[in-house]
């Protein structure tokens, strides 16, 4: 049906509105595309969500995309230092014979929303109040936020989550189709630089030569050592 928020709802669709309109290709339901919101940092996520509440949309599905640094509950893992990634996946493997409980109870955070809207209590939420719930209920806010994302209309994440190639696809977002909203957009030369760029110190650039002379006079693929062993030499 029209909309009923704005001034659109007394006017007809147009032609070009309509033939934007795309049709799911297993039935007569309309397609509607997602709104990717990137912003430059987290923080920017939050002031933009306490916007949201105070808008007509504050009901409309949403989630949060955002690393495990501010979403992992798990009292050992959110308390680590810079491998929190490497831990988590370590427990959903079980490579010590543990596994991570909370993420086993993912879906309570998503029943706990679905419930919400049903009753019309659904409000927009932040980062922090998805961690608070989880803790709450004992359930993962990281992957809670990205099952969220199936059913969401606006999905708010920082800039690098729609530009680097790889976060995208270990993140299952795709972008054709879909609306996307980059906040403050001169910043996004510098956070592009930063998706292709890799930092090195000067020690872990000594260690690497030290490996590769190793294998080269060693007779270890040679042809392929070289080069980087020269790589290394010149920086």
């Amino acid at each position: 049906g029209p909309c009923t928020e704005c001034s659109c709802s007394s006017g007809k669709e147009t032609d070009k509105a309509a033939s934007n309109t795309k049709k799911k290709d297993n039935g007569d339901r309309s397609f509607i595309p997602k709104i990717f919101f990137g912003t430059r940092t987290h923080k920017q996520i939050s002031q933009i969500t306490r916007e949201l509440k105070r808008t007509a949309y504050s009901r409309v599905p949403m989630t949060i995309l955002s690393s495990r640094d501010y979403t992992c509950i798990h009292p050992v893992v959110s308390s680590s230092g810079s491998n929190r990634n490497e831990m988590c996946v370590e427990l959903l493997e079980g490579k010590h014979g543990k596994s991570c409980p909370y993420y086993h109870a993912v879906h309570k955070l998503s029943e706990h929303y679905a419930q919400q809207s049903a009753h019309g209590m659904y409000q927009a939420w932040d980062i922090e109040d998805l961690v608070s719930l989880g803790k709450k209920l004992r359930a993962c806010a990281y992957f809670a936020a990205r099952e969220l994302m199936v059913g969401a209309d606006i999905v708010f994440c920082p800039y690098n989550y729609l530009l680097d190639p790889q976060i995208r696809e270990s993140m299952e977002i795709n972008l054709k189709g879909q609306v996307v909203i980059l906040d403050e957009a001169h910043n996004i030369e510098d956070c592009a630089r930063e998706s292709v760029s890799y930092g090195v110190t000067e020690s872990q650039l000594r260690a690497a030569r030290e490996e590769l002379d190793f294998m080269v006079n060693n007779n270890i693929r040679q042809k392929d050592h070289e080069p980087l062993r020269a790589v290394c030499c010149s920086l």
